[in-house]
């Protein structure tokens, strides 16, 4: 078998759509194996397969044993994690497409502590986007263009919160 890497870039209130994609490429005989770095994905060659893959989000780490075997002993096989995303894929079966979360309720809660984690480093980029800057540094020039890929960061950063925030209003809605 033969290992391929593909990158693509998915946002996180997107994973339905990249779960969409790993899954059209495991019929396309390419399954995931690995997430080596943030867009990289490694998959291994073999036979078309109908595996649907799903995502979830965790920050606890106390019980991480144990919420693995939940998800194994529901029939769900661990690839990996990236960025406290967990990504796990199963045999489609007949009928019913598997689910992770049987309501919307419960998945907005996936969106919502990654919303906790994320609102915690706001203030960081805040601050570092409105420090003032001495004109007269050496290393003025410098510094203000790393402010401007800061406050472009920032900008990105909390279109991002928006989305989804837009996207637990959603769920929550259903």
């Amino acid at each position: 078998m033969t290992t391929i890497t593909k990158s693509k870039l998915f946002w996180a209130w997107q994973d339905e759509k990249e779960e969409a994609w790993l899954h059209e490429m495991s019929r396309q005989g390419l399954h995931l194996q690995a997430l080596p770095f943030p867009c990289i994905y490694q998959f291994e060659t073999g036979a078309p397969r109908d595996l649907v893959y799903r995502m979830d989000y965790i920050v606890d780490r106390k019980d991480y044993g144990n919420y693995l075997q939940l998800f194994k002993d529901a029939g769900w096989e661990h690839l990996g994690e990236m960025g406290g995303w967990q990504y796990f894929r199963t045999e489609a079966g007949t009928g019913v497409i598997p689910e992770i979360y049987t309501d919307p309720e419960s998945k907005a809660q996936k969106y919502q502590r990654l919303m906790a984690i994320l609102v915690v480093f706001l203030p960081i980029f805040i601050v570092m986007s409105t420090r003032e800057v001495d004109p007269s540094s050496r290393y003025a020039e410098l510094y203000l263009a790393g402010k401007f890929l800061i406050s472009l960061m920032l900008i990105l950063y909390a279109w991002a919160l928006i989305m989804i925030l837009r996207r637990i209003r959603e769920l929550k809605q259903k």
